[in-house]
């Protein structure tokens, strides 16, 4: 079994089995609680939706409720599985919509391919849902699917496969035109394909302005033409009166190939043949109608999108759906018309003009995105997405009189948009990719672990970093070989073994600790110890960062190299900061794991180190000094002691942003924060960076969050050693250590620049 293979099987039937799960959005933990949210108190808002149905968007899920619908027949790359093998694609799709735009999703499995059938049990369930995302038809029965149901029910429906790749793939077209300085009721279009996406492909860019008789559609039998025997209804639509017959003729003098088939039906040769600067979307997954490298090699006026993350320009149908319903959802529209469609169009290639965030860059490993012939369209991770094209959609629904509610506050509007993301993952894909960027050796200390090996596989396989494993040799490759897991030529070192290298390493060790303590028989017998032997290796240039801890509590893994590495220069503290991705956006706790009651001066020091750390990872720290009191509202040591390192930070760094004592919900709270404290320099942006006065309540407040659900915990980051060395939670994941890995890279990269 391959490893994708086997990960993501593992990956799906992990308690809970699949992606998805419903999550009560109320209280339910008292009587008074169930006979609210059930009987008696549940009839009151059914008589009100009785009595308005339109009230059905105030007390219920509703209006953020869409349904992912599909019979399995036409599954990307997989084909007509059936509506069960289609299910963990349908999760996926609305985990999607979760994620990037906090829609909750029912993924609906119908067991028909009957048209008449099908659209009656969409229709039949219709009322539980804000809208309808169709996935996965095949066509030409797709078509009058969709057709039917928008005529017949009032809410937003949308069959993804055909208008979605449209949406995107009109956008790179507009600004792959602007590019080459051609106009679109010009340029010639070819298309390979002419399935549910090709079709709706070839409307847009029509309501775009591409002119009928500038398309060519080929299919599986070569051109569509007007002679072409048995043709449907939709294909007709295309049919062209030239005389050509096959794809190699069509492409010759073509400005715009799309392709939508399947892999290598394209020869450079073709590539050559057509227009001056001409523009190809082999948009065929998982591989492409041609290469990406044989496009490019071709000729250099090329501007080429493919479906793949790995290249440039992906057509991603996620930079689409998401939003759109967002919009739609958020106006209440009847419908998903064109006018919407052509304004998320419009919002996508505008967009991909504009200046690249920073985030962006770290993202994709990029050192500055800008608008050109590789960056046609925004990247599937742009945090401005979604107020982008959302708002775009919901006013194009309300100027096309398609939209119940109005908006009239658009920055609230937006602001609530942003409130809506949840957990921030895009933290992790930056932060991953900038490993990628510069991939530093990382030796793992407990190497004689399963989840330790798994994790060192993944992290090479992905380019984050190059693994190191110690420990003994046998049992290492024996793990290795029980579990299928694949490290070739990554190097094992058992500490026993090199006996020459451990005498240096105590030698040099004995020097510098002899007048604390240690003697040199210590030090040989430390250096028998992985925990010391790892560290050693980097301080004399064998690895770049260490990776320990997953066996043994902390204060025994961090001792080490606290010894070997000492403390940055002009610091007299290290710390511990934990990276919690929450609901409120990726939030940062310092100290949780080092220092027990530390000094105004310790504070200071963690606040400073802590404030570095965030900025490191392309953040704008603003840091809240927390206490139980808000500015010296109560008495005691605690509240003095946070204003007191508030005073200092001020004299000694002006531009940082920071304020205290506050109470941990004020800070979170900017609501609260702006009525009660306007004079706080926390007002405006979320605060997203927290220093605990004392090691118990940060240790405290990161692990209630981390076992309450509220928050994925990533860290403990190690602040202040003058080399990289992190420590694993006792027991951590695999994906917990992949991370830490990850932040172990960037430190050491950060500490390499310095």
């Amino acid at each position: 079994m391959s490893t994708l293979k086997e990960d993501a099987l593992k990956y799906h039937s992990k308690f809970p089995p699949g992606k998805i799960q419903v999550v009560p959005t109320k209280p339910t933990n008292t009587k008074r609680d169930l006979s609210l949210a059930y009987s008696p108190g549940v009839a009151e808002p059914c008589l009100e939706i009785a009595n308005d149905p339109a009230d059905v968007y105030k007390y219920t899920a509703k209006g953020n409720l869409v349904a992912v619908i599909s019979n399995g027949t036409a599954v990307l790359g997989l084909g007509d599985i059936g509506p069960l093998a289609s299910k963990p694609v349908m999760e996926g799709k609305g985990l999607l919509f979760k994620i990037f735009a906090d829609i909750d999703v029912f993924d609906i499995e119908v067991n028909t391919k009957n048209v008449d059938e099908f659209i009656q049990t969409v229709k039949n369930i219709s009322p539980t849902f804000g809208g309808i995302n169709l996935e996965d038809i095949k066509a030409p029965e797709c078509f009058e699917i969709e057709r039917r149901l928008k005529e017949e029910l009032d809410i937003p429906i949308m069959h993804d496969d055909q208008h979605g790749t449209a949406i995107i793939t009109g956008a790179a077209l507009l600004n792959s035109l602007e590019l080459v300085n051609k106009k679109i009721d010009k340029v010639k279009v070819v298309y390979n394909g002419a399935g549910a996406a090709a079709i709706s492909c070839a409307k847009l860019m029509m309501s775009l302005g591409v002119k009928k008789d500038n398309i060519v559609m080929c299919d599986s039998k070569g051109v569509i033409r007007i002679d072409s025997p048995n043709l449907d209804e939709t294909k007709k639509q295309f049919a062209t009166k030239q005389d050509i017959h096959s794809l190699s003729d069509a492409m010759k003098g073509a400005d715009v190939f799309v392709g939508l088939s399947k892999a290598d039906v394209v020869t450079p040769e073709m590539l050559q043949s057509m227009a001056k600067d001409c523009i190809v979307f082999a948009l065929a997954n998982p591989n492409p109608e041609i290469s990406y490298e044989a496009a490019v090699a071709s000729r250099k006026d090329i501007i080429i999108a493919t479906g793949r993350s790995d290249y440039p320009n992906q057509v991603n149908n996620v930079l689409g759906f998401p939003y759109i319903f967002r919009g739609a959802l958020d106006v209440r529209a009847t419908k998903i018309n064109e006018e919407m469609k052509i304004a998320a169009v419009q919002a996508l290639a505008k967009l991909a003009k504009e200046q690249v965030p920073e985030i962006v860059n770290l993202a994709y490993n990029e050192k500055n995105v800008t608008f050109g012939n590789t960056y046609i369209i925004p990247k599937p991770l742009d945090p401005r997405l979604i107020t982008t094209v959302s708002p775009a959609v919901a006013k194009a629904a309300m100027d096309s009189g398609v939209a119940r509610i109005q908006i009239t506050d658009w920055d609230e509007y937006n602001k609530k948009l942003l409130a809506r993301l949840g957990k921030e993952s895009n933290f992790l894909s930056a932060i991953g990719n900038k490993a990628r960027e510069n991939p530093k050796r990382v030796v793992f200390s407990e190497a004689d672990n399963y989840k330790i090996l798994r994790s060192a596989q993944i992290v090479k396989d992905e380019g984050i970093a190059i693994p190191i494993l110690l420990g003994n040799k046998e049992k290492i490759n024996q793990i290795i070989a029980e579990n299928n897991i694949h490290l070739p030529g990554v190097k094992i070192i058992d500490p026993r073994e090199e006996e020459e290298k451990m005498n240096a390493y105590a030698e040099w060790f004995f020097n510098k600790r002899k007048r604390r303590g240690v003697t040199l028989y210590e030090a040989k017998k430390m250096m028998r110890d992985r925990h010391y032997f790892a560290p050693m290796m980097v301080e004399f240039g064998e690895a770049d960062a260490v990776i320990s801890g997953l066996t043994k509590n902390y204060p025994s893994t961090i001792k080490p190299a606290l010894q070997i590495f000492g403390k940055q220069e002009g610091i007299n503290k290290v710390a511990g900061m934990y990276i919690m991705l929450t609901n409120k956006g990726t939030l940062f706790f310092s100290d949780t794991t080092v220092t027990i009651n530390p000094s105004q001066e310790d504070l200071v020091d963690i606040t400073t180190l802590t404030y570095n750390a965030v900025k490191n990872f392309n953040i704008k720290p603003r840091i809240a000094l927390l206490s139980y009191s808000n500015f010296g509202s109560s008495p005691g040591e605690t509240p003095t002691k946070m204003a007191e390192v508030r005073r200092i930070l001020k004299e000694r760094h002006p531009a940082m942003v920071v304020d205290g004592d506050i109470q941990a919900n004020v800070a979170l709270n900017q609501k609260m924060l702006r009525e009660n404290f306007p004079f706080s320099e926390l007002c405006g942006d979320p605060v997203n960076t927290f220093i605990f006065p004392k090691l118990s309540a940060g240790n405290i407040a990161y692990k209630l969050l981390q076992e309450l659900g509220a928050a994925e915990a990533v860290g403990p980051v190690v602040l202040g050693l003058k080399k990289s060395a992190h420590v694993l939670q006792l027991g951590s994941s695999v994906r917990e250590i992949v991370n830490m890995v990850s932040i172990a890279v960037v430190d050491a990269q950060a500490k390499e620049s310095k």
